[in-house]
C-alpha cells in the first residue's frame, strides 16, 4: 500500500487492517492448510494502524470475532502477542 498515493482511501485503510485480522484468524484459529499471513499484508495493516482510530480497528476486531466464532480476548492476544 503506497500511503502517498493520492488516490487512497480510508476505506483502503480499512480493507488492509481487516484483511491482516483476517489472515490471523485463519492462520491461528481455523484449519486452514493454506496461509494467509504474509509481510505484504502485516506491514500494510501496521501502516493502516497509524491513520486509524482506534474505535475503528476495535470495530473491525470485534466483528471479525463474531463472525468467526472468535474470543475476543483470545484474538487480541493473536494479534498482540508482546502487549
Amino acid at each position: 500500500m503506497d500511503l502517498n498515493d493520492p488516490e487512497l482511501e480510508f476505506s483502503d485503510l480499512v480493507y488492509a487492517y481487516q484483511t491482516w485480522v483476517m489472515a490471523i484468524i485463519n492462520d491461528e484459529k481455523l484449519e486452514s492448510e493454506e496461509k494467509l499471513l504474509n509481510e505484504e499484508i502485516t506491514e500494510d495493516a501496521l501502516n493502516a494502524m497509524r491513520f486509524l482510530p482506534g474505535e475503528v480497528t476495535s470495530a473491525i476486531e470485534t466483528s471479525l470475532a463474531r463472525v468467526y466464532d472468535v474470543d475476543a480476548e483470545e484474538l487480541a492476544l493473536l494479534l498482540f502477542p508482546e502487549e
